[in-house]
């Protein structure tokens, strides 16, 4: 005869039980360089609240944050700069590129700036806009959420 466990039992595994607790306290530093920065610290604030999805300080430190928000256009001067930013970052690390300016370069096709942030840095998610409002930028961290569970990315 075969025994049924108690009803507040969990069964899991140490991998799922990992992602879990990284995607409910992921600290992102911000690379705020243009005005999707903007919409990037509306998401922060009261009205929409990430505090919700357990990021509700934005770190500016490298050393303690596993999230990078590119927001903006990123020159060829500051290039070397999120590079830096981004390899002092510990592991496990994630990069949302936000906005079309950090996507693809946007409408600024010159010398000046870089056309794609992932020249730069390996991109998890893209969230597009000029510039992207808070509802998208909080899809693309639930999205990310989702890649991180799956397995999609490492973590």
């Amino acid at each position: 005869m075969a025994t049924t466990p108690p009803g507040n039992l969990l069964m899991t595994t140490v991998d799922k039980a990992a992602s879990w607790a990284r995607t409910r306290s992921m600290f992102p530093a911000t690379f705020g360089l243009a005005c999707c920065a903007i919409e990037m610290m509306a998401t922060g604030a009261a009205h929409y609240d990430l505090a919700r999805f357990g990021m509700e300080v934005f770190r500016a430190s490298p050393r303690q944050a596993d999230l990078m928000i590119v927001a903006g256009r990123v020159s060829q001067k500051m290039a070397p700069v999120l590079r830096q930013v981004y390899d002092q970052m510990p592991d496990p690390k994630w990069v949302i590129s936000m906005g079309a300016c950090a996507s693809s370069g946007g409408m600024f096709n010159n010398y000046a700036l870089v056309q794609g942030v992932d020249q730069i840095v390996p991109v998890d998610i893209y969230v597009p806009g000029c510039p992207p409002g808070p509802q998208s930028l909080m899809h693309g961290i639930l999205s990310l959420h989702d890649k991180i569970m799956s397995g999609e990315v490492a973590s």
